[in-house]
């Protein structure tokens, strides 16, 4: 059985990590850009640059791993765009396409991981199941939390807006958990990754009420 989900997970051939964010210096900082930022310190972990420009993206590569660290430059509506042509040149199924975005129907400082579903409003990820003509890729799905108040910031405004004082603190935790869940799927299957991090608590940061 192991054996099985391991081949589905793509552990005996070539993966695509896809961290989804906007390119402007101005974004650097905002909840919307967590994905770049998960993916990033996978790749200082791995020891891999991800600053070759490369089908719309920043781009790095570990033969090791066989892995692409890949930062699509397209902003985040367009990002399905960025990833495709990935695709076409490296020959990686979709299923070996493992997505870092942000999500809102989460905490901060809860991770779910899953194989498919729907875009859920996000629209990096509708763009990629647009442009790759399917949904069946591995999403990281990482928290950011709703605003407080209903209608206190529209959702566009919130995603690119910056973490509050109290968020801030708890981000590198988030990073780090994230980046050691792909380490730990690169190196042991998604499977593995999903039954420790898909539970409250996995991140190593208490969620804000």
């Amino acid at each position: 059985m192991q054996e099985d989900s391991d081949k589905e997970d793509g552990a005996d051939g070539e993966r695509l990590i896809v961290g989804l964010g906007n390119p402007e210096a101005e974004y650097a900082d905002t909840r919307h850009n967590l994905g770049f930022a998960c993916v990033g310190e996978l790749g200082r972990r791995l020891g891999v640059r991800i600053d070759r420009k490369r089908w719309q993206s920043l781009v790095g590569r570990s033969e090791q791993h066989r892995v692409w660290l890949v930062m699509p430059q397209t902003y985040m509506n367009l990002s399905g765009q960025a990833v495709a042509k990935a695709l076409r040149d490296v020959h990686v199924p979709p299923q070996n396409v493992w997505v870092v975005y942000d999500e809102l129907d989460l905490p901060l400082c809860r991770m779910r991981i899953r194989r498919g579903g729907s875009g859920a409003g996000h629209n990096g990820v509708l763009s990629l199941i647009s442009s790759l003509g399917t949904p069946d890729f591995v999403r990281f799905r990482v928290g950011i939390g709703k605003p407080v108040r209903k209608g206190s910031q529209p959702g566009r405004q919130y995603v690119l807006g910056r973490f509050t004082k109290a968020e801030a603190e708890r981000v590198p935790t988030v990073i780090d958990g994230v980046a050691s869940a792909l380490e730990l799927a690169l190196g042991a299957g998604v499977e593995r990754a999903m039954d420790r991090y898909n539970r409250a608590g996995s991140l190593g940061c208490e969620e804000l009420a």
